[in-house]
């Protein structure tokens, strides 16, 4: 993704400024400051780019996606719908918070569907964890349908997503909570960080609460601040924070550009009949970062995505890909921890070490993805998509 395409003086305004002070917490030493507090412009800044009414900066997009299920109440022994198909941080955060993962089946959105959702719904099921990969939306209208049917919970995992909208709203804002990872290699990035939003205050508060040692922020002596819940540390620094605060000011232009280069490459696959591109619940909403096609196989998917890396394009196979799906996932075949988790020892409603999810293997068997630059020329991107056009071609 293009963050780190575009880094420049901007950034280094921004890191300077905390360097100049010295201070690289993100709390307190006011009369130190000079006036600059990162983490809050940069929640800021998330905030006004999302229409969030709060948004709060964390270590990295695992603690926001955490924040914003513990935030939302999910706990021990809770069954949560999680995907297949996404980075594997989503379900590490669902377990350590110790609630019992429920995997359901993508679709050509490539998120969880709908009629997957229903069909592994259990009266234990409290929440789904619904992550918008790949920078789009899911199907939200008929996912909020069924939550409200069942009475689910529904928090959004955008770790991949920040500048998708779906219907004019910000994807993150159309459940309890929502969460964006800014690791090196998202849109934006801070190095390491995560941003969790919400438009409830209360479940914000939870938040910022739960993500500093239960610190109410109330009050200007941190020492003796009240600590209404248990937390951790998942606290943003200012260094982080300031790089993350240059670069969302670039997102607009950063997914201009990445519109108009997607559409160059989507153009030079559109003369390949064989080829389906990835269903967009809302394609005015995308934040174009990859361009998602499937081939007619998985033979050709992965014999195409092999030969294009070849050729210096890069091109994610995400089936064999060792974070991002679940074939891989040894960990959570087998439960391996490091210490017991209520996953090891509660009941389960699935056998996870022999899932069966036809829909999701075919789905993602048959996917390739294209990063698409928001720094090339455009008679860079025509070049690579005649080549990408001309690989593709062969392994139909």
């Amino acid at each position: 993704m293009p963050g780190t395409e575009l880094f420049g003086e901007e950034e280094r305004k921004e890191v300077n400024d905390v360097m100049e002070t010295g201070v690289l917490f993100r709390y307190g030493h006011d009369a130190q400051r000079n006036g600059h507090w990162k983490a809050k412009e940069f929640e800021a800044e998330v905030a006004q780019f999302t229409g969030a009414k709060y948004a709060h900066g964390v270590a990295n997009g695992t603690a926001a996606i955490t924040c914003a299920l513990a935030a939302a109440g999910i706990g021990y022994g809770d069954e949560v719908i999680c995907t297949p198909f996404t980075f594997m941080a989503t379900n590490e955060a669902v377990m350590f918070l110790g609630a019992i993962p429920l995997f359901a089946e993508v679709d050509e959105s490539l998120c969880l569907s709908p009629e997957g959702i229903e069909a592994v719904v259990t009266p234990n099921t409290k929440a789904v964890c619904l992550v918008h990969m790949c920078g789009a939306a899911a199907r939200l209208d008929e996912i909020k349908a069924v939550c409200e049917r069942h009475n689910l919970i529904l928090v959004e995992d955008a770790g991949q997503a920040l500048g998708a909208f779906y219907k004019g709203k910000h994807v993150g804002l159309h459940g309890v909570a929502g969460a964006f990872s800014f690791d090196f290699f998202k849109l934006a990035t801070c190095g390491e960080g995560g941003i969790f939003i919400t438009d409830d205050e209360e479940t914000y508060k939870k938040a910022d609460t739960y993500s500093d040692h239960g610190h109410t922020h109330i009050g200007d002596n941190r020492g003796m601040e009240q600590h209404p819940y248990l937390g951790l540390n998942y606290r943003l620094g200012e260094l982080n924070a300031a790089i993350g605060l240059a670069q969302m000011r670039k997102v607009p232009n950063m997914i201009e550009t990445q519109r108009r280069n997607k559409a160059i490459l989507k153009d030079a696959l559109n003369t390949i009949p064989e080829l389906t591109f990835r269903h967009l619940s809302d394609e005015a909403g995308d934040s174009c970062t990859f361009l998602n096609f499937f081939m007619p196989s998985k033979e050709g998917a992965k014999n195409a995505a092999d030969e294009l890396g070849k050729a210096g394009i890069g091109a994610a196979y995400w089936y064999t890909n060792m974070y991002h799906f679940i074939n891989q996932w040894d960990h959570v075949h087998n439960l391996s921890t490091v210490s017991k988790l209520p996953v090891n020892v509660l009941p389960k409603p699935q056998d996870y070490a022999n899932l069966d999810l036809p829909k999701s293997q075919d789905v993602i068997g048959r996917l390739i993805s294209i990063g698409v630059s928001a720094k090339k020329e455009t008679s860079e991107i025509e070049a690579m998509a005649n080549q990408l056009a001309e690989i593709v071609r062969k392994h139909v």
